[in-house]
């Protein structure tokens, strides 16, 4: 399985951010895309997510069971797409059954709502209206509904914000045990994420993207 993005241009308001971006991203692999804010990476991740046209190009995740690439993705955005008054299993049981599928599609690798909790350090809260958490649990919150509903590709934006420290490492051994599974993972953020082997899309405006093995977040690295 791979996903793969064949020249595609990013616009908004008919304003063209990027073009001629392209790039492969197989099984167990990561994108981290960087760049200032204004500079078009959440438009770029809603792209890849099927939620704003491209300008031009394409986008597909080849040897899936999914017919486009935004089928076979989560989409952690800034929001956490989650109900205040609902409980947080609530609202889990709702993505679980909305994004369910059938026996051979990945079902197997779903988890169950409570482990799921567990699994993002909040076991115990799940009785609780969402709306009663804090910025943090919200946001560990969201990232178990990621393991409720399987899909291969996970797509997220600045996935690490209003998290601490602690918070930040559970997050980096979710992704690693997704990429340890055959996952893909797209990501876009201003701070390390802690992951490792992993390839990098660095957006600067008013040039092209370049996309390389280097970590723009290392020490040394040009600012």
């Amino acid at each position: 399985m791979r996903l793969v993005a064949d020249n595609v241009s990013v616009a908004r308001g008919g304003h063209i951010f990027f073009s001629g971006i392209s790039f492969s991203l197989e099984a167990g692999e990561a994108l981290v895309v960087s760049g200032p804010n204004g500079v078009g990476k959440s438009t770029f991740l809603r792209v890849l997510a099927g939620l704003l046209p491209d300008a031009e190009g394409s986008v597909k995740l080849d040897g899936a069971e999914f017919e486009t690439a935004a089928e076979g993705a989560h989409y952690l955005g800034h929001r956490n797409g989650m109900k205040a008054e609902l409980t947080v299993r609530e609202n889990l049981e709702f993505w679980r059954n909305f994004m369910s599928l059938s026996d051979g599609d990945g079902s197997n690798r779903c988890v169950e709502v409570n482990e799921a909790v567990a699994m993002v350090g909040l076991d115990g809260l799940d009785h609780l209206p969402y709306g009663y958490l804090s910025a943090g649990q919200k946001r560990r919150i969201a990232m178990a509904r990621l393991l409720t509903a399987y899909r291969p590709l996970w797509i997220l934006d600045e996935p690490t914000a209003a998290l601490d420290t602690q918070s930040q490492e559970m997050f980096s051994g979710l992704v690693a045990n997704h990429l340890g599974s055959g996952g893909m993972v797209v990501a876009a953020t201003h701070h390390a994420l802690g992951l490792i082997n992993t390839r990098h899309l660095v957006l600067t405006p008013d040039a092209p993207a370049v996309l390389s093995s280097d970590d723009p977040f290392a020490a040394g690295a040009p600012a």
